[in-house]
């Protein structure tokens, strides 16, 4: 068993997975990542969580997911009396105004605009590894 608390990756574009996978990897991520390739994936999380398995240190959601969008991901987990205290990065290609606003409204913890480029995308990554899952503090 891993030392590190998980990341879950919402995600259900290959390239974006592969990206978000190769960026962690040239950063030597501790944390293992988990892929969820839906909405639906992401939400079968929850019994799991709630029967004791670790929680992801932070949840990297997609907005424009199949069977489940991402907004009805973030709202389910933000309602969870246990589970909202998770960080939720919303990591989109959406720049709607409308995506942003309801994001935070639901109670998204940040919100970013995914970068096309790979060498953009590292930086993106370090970033995430840094502030969520070294220096963020969660509640026990």
């Amino acid at each position: 068993m891993n030392a590190y608390p998980p990341i879950l990756l919402v995600e259900d574009n290959p390239h974006d997975v592969d990206l978000t996978l190769r960026a962690f990897q040239r950063r030597k991520l501790a944390n293992p990542v988990l892929v969820a390739r839906d909405g639906e994936e992401a939400l079968a999380w929850i019994p799991r969580w709630e029967s004791g398995e670790t929680q992801p240190t932070v949840i990297l959601l997609d907005l424009k997911l199949p069977r489940i969008d991402g907004l009805t991901v973030l709202r389910t987990l933000k309602a969870h009396t246990v589970l909202r205290r998770i960080p939720i990065v919303v990591l989109t290609t959406s720049k709607e105004d409308r995506d942003i606003q309801t994001a935070y409204d639901l109670g998204v913890n940040s919100y970013i605009i995914k970068p096309v480029d790979f060498e953009n995308f590292l930086d993106v990554a370090q970033q995430i590894e840094l502030y969520w899952c070294v220096f963020n503090e969660l509640p026990r």
